[in-house]
């Protein structure tokens, strides 16, 4: 056999779509990020704010969630023929947000501690000039929004087909900078409700509040990412529909079954099927046709021994 004709029975192993609009659009929000969350935190410690403080950390976090996730869009690309990864690198983003979440939890912790401690030795706060940097804060937060906003999904002409594809990363940008623009009504809240009514402890207590945002936010990008890092991301029910699937046929049954994630939405699939009428692998990944989220499909077939019990 000609070495040539083996690449017609080759799989691709690149796992990862990436949005070209969503890349640049995420770029500049990082950009934007960036700059204003300098100027909040240079602000926040200048002006005497804990709760710009905790603006400025947040935006911070998810500049620098961003950051790592235009890292990993670039070395995903780089290295996607690369021999070395054995199912492409679909997981570099996964693995780049399970690293932003250990960081950002760490960063909820401090804000936490320097907030309680502003509780017990409050500090004069410059509330004008504080304020004023919240807003432009806010007013950055929505515009980057209205970046994100737009294509959340794309084609992928990739395995020579063209469908549509959520772009999960440009979807988690947008839900980021929302989050920030939530935190920036907070401290706005804080700074002005201290002003008005002399309630200084509101500016630590929004502090706290956008400790507990970040928290909870990494926390759950900890979870989801962990479970595709460990394998384990695979629900039930996709399981379960595969069985079916193939079981629908002849006296097919599905007598060992192994799915595992490669990325965000991507996962591999063996199948070990037993049946008195075998057929082709290509057959029965035939039958998986619909299965959009399933890139790498290995099928082994086995002719059962005996009669058939049903036709």
């Amino acid at each position: 056999m000609h070495i040539n004709t083996l690449d017609k029975w080759q799989h691709p192993h690149k796992f990862h779509r990436v949005s070209r609009h969503g890349e640049q659009n995420t770029r500049r929000v990082v950009f934007l990020t960036a700059v204003m969350m300098t100027i909040e935190i240079v602000a926040g410690y200048a002006f005497g704010s804990m709760a710009l403080l905790a603006d400025g950390w947040h935006m911070g976090t998810h500049a620098m969630a961003l950051g790592i996730t235009l890292f990993a869009y670039y070395y995903a690309r780089k290295n996607a023929d690369n021999p070395r990864y054995s199912f492409g690198t679909g997981k570099v983003g996964v693995l780049a947000g399970f690293a932003s979440a250990v960081i950002l939890g760490v960063i909820a912790l401090l804000m936490a501690v320097e907030s309680t401690k502003r509780f017990y030795y409050p500090v004069h706060i410059r509330f004008d000039e504080a304020i004023f940097v919240a807003v432009i804060g806010l007013m950055v937060n929505l515009f980057s929004a209205f970046l994100l906003q737009g294509r959340k999904e794309h084609h992928d002409h990739q395995a020579g087909h063209s469908h549509l594809h959520k772009d999960h990363n440009l979807k988690a940008a947008y839900l980021h900078v929302l989050a920030d623009a939530l935190t920036s009504v907070l401290a706005i809240f804080a700074l002005i409700s201290s002003k008005i009514a002399g309630w200084i402890w509101m500016d630590p207590l929004m502090g706290i509040v956008g400790a507990v945002l970040i928290s909870k936010w990494s926390y759950g990008l900890m979870k989801d990412t962990s479970k595709i890092l460990l394998d384990s991301g695979v629900t039930p029910d996709l399981v379960l529909r595969i069985k079916k699937t193939i079981e629908s046929r002849a006296d097919n049954r599905v007598c060992d079954i192994h799915i595992w994630p490669l990325g965000s939405n991507h996962y591999s699939a063996i199948l070990s099927i037993v049946t008195h009428h075998p057929e082709a692998p290509e057959y029965y990944k035939q039958m998986l046709a619909d299965f959009e989220e399933l890139d790498h499909i290995t099928i082994e077939v086995n002719e059962a021994d005996g009669e058939p019990c049903m036709g």
